[in-house]
């Protein structure tokens, strides 16, 4: 694990939530994908970012830190070979490839790579 890559957060109401985060906890929007149910915001001047996910569309979200690796596919491949239970296979994001999984305790984590970004 190279370094964390983002928290996800589930709520409600993108557009209350993104009133709150932004005007009562005063944090810079990063980026708004409303219509496909996110938003994130900056923290500092940290590249991690809190991204909201819109529970009416995403409705098994639960809190998620996802960490960045070289190499989701290689990365997936050990993890599960050390007795890792992913939720899915590896998927496409805009970035390159992710996948979660849930640690013994009910955490939910994810692994995330950059191999698409341009």
């Amino acid at each position: 694990m190279k370094s964390y890559d983002n928290f996800f957060l589930g709520v409600n109401d993108l557009t209350e939530a993104r009133e709150y985060y932004e005007t009562i906890l005063g944090l810079q929007l990063k980026f708004d994908f409303s219509k496909k149910g996110m938003i994130a915001f900056k923290v500092g001047d940290e590249e991690p970012a809190i991204i909201l996910k819109n529970k009416n569309i995403f409705s098994d979200i639960k809190p998620t830190i996802w960490f960045e690796v070289e190499d989701v596919e290689a990365e997936y491949r050990r993890l599960r070979d050390n007795g890792v239970n992913f939720l899915c296979e590896p998927f496409k994001i805009m970035t390159g490839m992710a996948v979660e999984f849930e640690d013994p305790f009910g955490n939910r984590l994810g692994i995330t790579d950059y191999t698409d970004k341009k």
